[in-house]
């Protein structure tokens, strides 16, 4: 559903990268050029490599920087592209794969050979056919905003969110989704979470220092902006946009924080639905389950603090500015699929003012990247099939198998840990499920319609099938096979509920994994990768889950006494690094990709140096005198760690990452992470009390 930023299901809230955010969530925009016309890409994207040498700037000491010894070239030779609000080589494999799957994209659009070509080749010519978006102008979005129009009590918005959700995929203040029970990772149950808001995080609304202020009131010009391009007088449009931001605020009052969002006991609270509604008594609960077809005696109210505020805006606003609100996170979300001067004034306050990126995004990667995210198992099967041999799954699959057993050792030796809290460390590692590559069973898209001249019409039956597909899981068996992430996607993520780890075919690429390489450096690109999706299971959220998915206290008293005290060193840690000036993370809301990173790179380590002593002829061939190209394999491993992070954000981005990503930057996810272990500066000959050397260094697992 196009509830903006609507939070039901933390399904991935431990993947390697942002899958998704404001300022990225805006992946039409910069649709410009008509299809038909040569809008594929002036040049092919550049492949990343794995060890690039000349990324090193071997002037810089390891010892005191390693992110600019690793990365100092690639950053000075690769600035951020005018369409990118950072770049990286992660951004480079991305666009890589983007273009695989444009060329996938524009051969099924002129020349399907199956069904599902001419399924997903319909919807990228749909996202592709600026002629027909331009001259229709607001045209599609007509029929939804008349049906905002046609509400006549505040009373009634349960029963209009039915037909609002059915037909157009849009759900107002409140929406519904089936997830896992986290008491009982066997049943699937109701939940309900918050949303309602357009900026990326509430502290925009709740902020009041002089750089909040003045991007609140570029957001209410900007709304009002689209208002007018919708029609509307500047007094009225004027008017609509100030009822949205005091709506917006109040909503973001009530609504929990993202640290806070981490927690699975705070977002977990199971209601009967008299009780719900006796939280939201403006809001019929019943009525509007009953109109879904969802029948549940229960569900979890995630945030009861955001439904008590609905029901407050409900009581104290006029319909009218209700209406407003309601137009415009409709207009909001069909931007991107209307004329160009809605898709440039979007691009304008989203994409240029809140990141900081300098021109739109050429039109082909983003349709690329949509219809992948709306058919990316139709697509997928097709991709792997070219990007992905079951050779690389295999060899992946070993990979997987070795860092268990060195995770498996580091449980076994830690030693701030019991041995009775060790079991159960070790009954849950053996529990972890692995999916490597692709879905064992594709996903069916046979019940979609897709139509090579309705680009939103498209958008809304994709957010429809994907939600009664969703719906249709109320109460039946959890399916362990499914994916949450596409083939082609270049990220990685960790489910608690499942206690599964997750690798995309897309990631299992250069400059993450290359089978032609030596192990040192697959070891310290996706042997890090796979270690912190590990170390997931076990960073301050995941360790709060059992190994069937359950949360579940399998910890000591004083286990997680020593737990606690280590992840709240990396809280002061992560919190003491600076991303832009007057801007440092928040160690708190990164807390569990910073365990996973500096766990995982122990792991991998670990593992890297059990091959080598079981099979030295393997993995250090090609090396002379215990080095290749003038590195030891442990160096080799390190900036082979670094490289995969190599990149740069602009200051916009960075300070709206800081906020919203609990990710922290790559420089820091870099020099946070061997800072932490020693045997780097073991590696490099540093000396204690440089900075890559601290005398107190941070280590949970």
């Amino acid at each position: 559903m196009r509830l903006a930023t609507l939070r039901v299901l933390p399904l991935l809230a431990c993947s390697l990268v942002l899958t998704a955010g404001a300022g990225y969530a805006q992946t039409l925009t910069s649709m410009s050029e008509s299809f038909g016309l040569p809008d594929g890409p002036t040049k092919v994207p550049v492949r990343p490599i794995s060890f690039d040498l000349n990324s090193l700037d071997k002037t810089a000491d390891p010892c005191t920087d390693f992110f600019q010894y690793a990365c100092g070239k690639w950053v000075k030779n690769n600035p951020i592209p005018a369409d990118q609000v950072r770049w990286g080589t992660f951004n480079q494999l991305a666009e890589s794969n983007a273009y695989t799957l444009y060329q996938e994209f524009k051969a099924a659009s002129e020349a399907p050979k199956t069904p599902l070509q001419k399924k997903y080749g319909d919807y990228f010519a749909a996202c592709m056919n600026t002629d027909l978006t331009d001259k229709l102008g607001a045209k599609p979005l007509q029929p939804e905003l008349a049906f905002i129009d046609s509400l006549k009590d505040k009373k009634d918005l349960a029963t209009f969110n039915v037909t609002a959700e059915n037909k157009f995929d849009s759900a107002y203040f409140f929406g519904i989704g089936v997830g896992q029970d986290q008491v009982d990772s066997t049943k699937q149950i109701l939940m309900t979470g918050q949303g309602g808001l357009t900026l990326p995080d509430r502290d925009y609304y709740l902020t009041d220092d002089a750089r909040s202020k003045t991007l609140r009131d570029q957001y209410v010009a900007h709304v009002t902006k689209m208002f007018t391009l919708l029609g509307d007088s500047p007094e009225l449009a004027a008017r609509e946009a100030a009822d949205v931001l005091r709506i917006e605020t109040a909503l973001a009052q009530g609504s929990m924080a993202r640290v806070d969002l981490r927690d699975p006991a705070k977002r977990y609270h199971i209601m009967t639905i008299a009780e719900t509604e006796a939280l939201s008594p403006d809001y019929k609960w019943s009525e509007y389950l009953k109109g879904m077809h969802v029948s549940a005696p229960t569900m979890n109210v995630s945030s009861p603090g955001y439904v008590k505020t609905v029901n407050t805006v409900l009581e104290t606003e006029d319909l009218a500015a209700i209406k407003h609100y309601m137009r415009w996170h409709a207009l909001h979300n069909a931007a991107a699929t209307l004329s160009q001067n809605f898709i440039d004034e979007d691009f304008n306050f989203f994409s240029a003012t809140l990141a900081g990126q300098k021109e739109q995004t050429p039109r082909w990667k983003r349709c690329s990247r949509r219809t992948d995210a709306a058919l990316g198992e139709a697509v997928g099967q097709d991709w792997v099939k070219q990007y992905f041999p079951p050779s690389a799954k295999d060899n992946m699959e070993k990979l997987v198998a070795a860092l268990e057993r060195a995770m498996a050792e580091d449980i076994r030796t830690i030693g701030w840990m019991s041995d009775e809290t060790k079991v159960e460390a070790k009954k849950k590692l053996d529990a972890f499920k692995d999916k490597i590559g692709y879905p064992e069973h594709w996903r069916d898209y046979s019940k979609l319609t897709v139509k090579r001249d309705d680009f939103l019409g498209n958008v809304e039956r994709n957010g429809i099938f994907e939600r009664e597909r969703n719906l249709k899981k109320l109460g039946q068996p959890v399916d362990e096979k499914e994916w949450g992430m596409t083939p082609p996607t270049v990220n990685a993520y960790y489910q608690p509920s499942m206690n599964d780890i997750n690798f995309p075919a897309g990631i299992l690429q250069p400059p993450f994994y290359d089978n032609s390489i030596d192990p040192a450096v697959n070891f310290g690109g996706i042997g890090v990768v796979i270690g912190h999706e590990m170390t997931h299971g076990f960073d301050d959220q995941g360790a709060k889950y059992g190994p069937t998915g359950n949360v579940k206290d399998w910890w000591t008293p004083a286990d997680k006494k020593n737990f606690n005290e280590r992840t709240d060193c990396e809280v002061k840690e992560y919190s003491g690094f600076k991303v832009a000036e007057g801007q440092n993370l928040n160690g708190k809301l990164t807390l569990g990709e910073n365990t996973a990173d500096n766990g995982g790179i122990r792991i991998a380590f670990q593992a890297l140096q059990e091959t080598i002593a079981k099979s030295p002829q393997t993995a250090l061939a090609g090396y002379t005198d215990g080095k290749r190209d003038g590195f030891t394999p442990e160096q080799r491993f390190f900036i082979s760690f670094g490289q995969i992070w190599c990149g740069a954000s602009t200051e916009q981005s960075a300070r709206m990452l800081a906020k919203t990503d609990p990710h922290s930057s790559g420089e820091w996810r870099v020099k946070g992470t061997v800072q932490n272990f020693e045997e780097f500066g073991k590696a490099f000959g540093c000396k204690v009390g440089q900075p890559m050397m601290p005398a107190n260094a941070c280590r949970v697992w």
